[in-house]
Parts: structure tokens; sequence; C-alpha cells
């Protein structure tokens, strides 16, 4: 039996209006940023507050850019990581993530994140909303995100990606067992610290590959693969082609 929330656009339109004029009230909602981007990650919506966030004057300044032309290129991997994860048909709720500012700082927010679907049922973009933390976000106890174990690792993650990182090294960073920190890792970021680090080597190239004229080799000594084989393969798993047709795509425009 459908839940209320699967008869909402039903319901909306036996009273004869439509989803769409709902999301105006975002734009009413102080400090609450809320977007909406196509599968390839380009802004078709935002409201005011994700205006404010980023310091611009209208939409038509976000409508068709990403998060690579606002945000710092190691939190707009991360971003799109996400975005992967929701495209696939996953839901991400509550996570406590950092979030980029105008003046180029960041701040810990809880964001939510969930698949669009067109008429047919096929997933065609993204939605995701989110808002600073407050205190009581944690039940009034432990530790803020900026003293949490696992905010120490992504931050050595993203300035050692390039060197040979083992679980032990995060584990010791963050004061923790390797056991502990493999398991809060993986409820944080349905992901190994291993692949994650995988991941962001290989979003850390692409800005490589599009404006140096490196070799692959040298790409892939500069971003921490053991070789251009291995580099490689990795690219192609993560991003569904070669970084050699990677590079090739975006040289031609």
């Amino acid at each position: 039996m459908p839940s209320a929330d699967d008869n909402m656009l039903g319901t909306l339109s036996r009273i004869g209006t439509i989803a769409p004029e709902v999301i105006e009230l975002f734009d009413y909602l102080e400090d609450t940023p809320l977007w909406i981007k196509d599968e390839a990650g380009h802004y078709e919506w935002v409201n005011v507050s994700f205006l404010l966030n980023f310091g611009v004057k209208s939409r038509a300044e976000i409508i068709g850019r990403t998060d690579y032309d606002f945000c710092g290129e190691v939190l707009s991997n991360q971003y799109r990581m996400d975005d992967e994860r929701v495209l696939r048909g996953e839901r991400i709720l509550s996570r406590v993530e950092m979030v980029g500012r105008f003046d180029h700082t960041a701040r810990w927010c809880v964001t939510s994140k969930v698949p669009l679907r067109d008429a047919a049922g096929k997933i065609v973009g993204t939605a995701g909303v989110t808002r600073p933390l407050a205190r009581h976000d944690d039940g009034g106890a432990g530790p803020a995100p900026t003293d949490s174990p696992l905010s120490v690792a992504i931050r050595y993650i993203s300035q050692h990606y390039a060197d040979r990182i083992t679980n032990e090294d995060l584990a010791r960073v963050c004061g923790l067992s390797v056991r502990a920190f493999e398991r809060q890792f993986l409820a944080a970021y349905h992901s190994s610290p291993h692949d994650y680090l995988r991941g962001l080597r290989v979003r850390m190239s692409c800005g490589a590959l599009v404006f140096s004229r490196k070799s692959l080799a040298e790409v892939a000594t500069d971003f921490g693969f053991s070789d251009q084989s291995h580099f490689t393969k990795e690219f192609r798993r993560i991003m569904a082609e070669t970084p050699r047709a990677y590079r090739a795509r975006f040289q031609q425009k």
C-alpha cells in the first residue's frame, strides 16, 4: 500500500495544483540552501539561501554551472561522488559534511540528497537541501564535527592524497583503532577508506588531464598511482572512460 509520501503528487493534483509551485516556499527559509541539478551536475534551480551562501545576486549566475565553479576542488569532488550515488538511486539523508561558502570558508552542515525522476521513472537529476549543524544535532553530547575523528581523516586525505596512505595511518591520526576507524568511515561515507582515496585521486587528476600537457604517466605519478596502467584502470572504473579519452573529449572543445 502506498505511503502518504508516495501519494503527495496525486494529492496536489486533486486539489488543482502542481508540485513545482511548492518549491517556491524554500525561498523563504533562512540559511537553508536548496538546489536541483541535472545528471551532469549542472545547477538547474536554487533557492535564495543558496544564492546568499555563495554571494551571488541572481539565479542566472548559478544556473548551468557546477560545484567546481563555487567550491574548492576537494569539496567539489566529494559532492560529485555523492551525486553519483544518488543518480544510482540512493538517498543520502542527514549526512554531516563540510559546505563551502562565498568567503572561501566552509562550515559543517546537515545535508540530504534525493534522486529526481522523469514521468517514466528514469533518474534524470538530483535535489538536495542543507542547513548549518546545530548543537542539538548530536544530542547535545559528543565532540563537534571539527573535533570528530573522521574530520581529521578527511582533512589528512585531502592534504596527502598523492602519498601512500594506509588505514593504519588514518586510524592513528584519528586516535582510533583500525577496526573502529574502518567501521565509522564506512558508516559515514558508504565507502572503505581505500575506495574513497582512489576515487578522490581520480577526481583530482581530471584537472591535470584537461589543463596540463603532462603525459599520462606523469599524471599517474602526481596523483598517487603506481603507474600509468594502474591509473588507467582506476580512472576507467570510476569515470567509464580512459584518461586519454577524457582528455581528448575536453581538449576538443
